[in-house]
C-alpha cells in the first residue's frame, strides 16, 4: 500500500477513534461529577410553578441563574453528519443536551443554596446555538425565583 493511501485513509480513521474514546471517558465523567452533585443539591427543590406552593411562607426572593456552555466532540458530530442523510434520532446530540440541562439546573440550584434558599420556582430553560461550524455548541440557561423560606 503507498504511504498517501494509508494516511488518507488511517488518519481519519484513527482521529475518530480517538474522539470516540475521549470523547466518551469525558462524558462519563460528566456524568459522574452531575449525579454526585444533584445528590448533594437535593435538598433545594425546583419547581417550575408560577406561585408560591400553598402552606410556603417566602420571607424574600431573589432571581437565580444557571448557564453552561456544552459542545459536541468530533465523533457524535461525524456521526450526526450520517444522520442527516437518512435521517432519524440523533442520541449524541440528545445527551448533550440532557447534559446541558442538568448542570444549568445545578448551577442554578447552587446559586440559589449560596443565597440560603431551598425552594425555586417558575423554572424555565433557554438553549442558544454557539456559533461553530466544525463542532456544535449550544449554550443552556436555567432560571427562577428562589425564595427564602427560613422562618423569621
Amino acid at each position: 500500500m503507498p504511504l498517501d493511501l494509508i494516511l488518507n485513509l488511517g488518519l481519519p480513521i484513527v482521529l475518530i477513534v480517538i474522539g470516540y474514546v475521549v470523547g466518551r471517558a469525558l462524558e462519563q465523567r460528566h456524568y459522574a461529577s452531575i449525579r454526585e452533585r444533584e445528590r448533594a443539591l437535593q435538598g433545594v427543590i425546583a419547581l417550575n410553578t408560577r406561585f408560591v406552593p400553598v402552606g410556603v411562607k417566602a420571607h424574600g426572593s431573589q432571581l437565580v441563574s444557571g448557564g453552561v456552555v456544552v459542545s459536541s466532540d468530533h465523533f457524535k458530530t461525524f456521526v450526526a453528519g450520517f444522520r442527516n442523510l437518512v435521517g432519524g434520532r440523533m442520541r449524541g446530540y440528545e445527551s448533550l443536551l440532557e447534559r446541558g440541562r442538568r448542570e444549568a439546573l445545578l448551577r442554578m440550584k447552587q446559586q440559589a443554596r449560596d443565597a440560603g434558599c431551598t425552594l425555586v420556582i417558575g423554572v424555565r430553560f433557554h438553549t442558544t446555538r454557539v456559533a461553530g461550524k466544525q463542532t456544535p455548541a449550544m449554550e443552556v440557561m436555567a432560571y427562577g425565583t428562589a425564595l427564602d423560606t427560613r422562618a423569621e
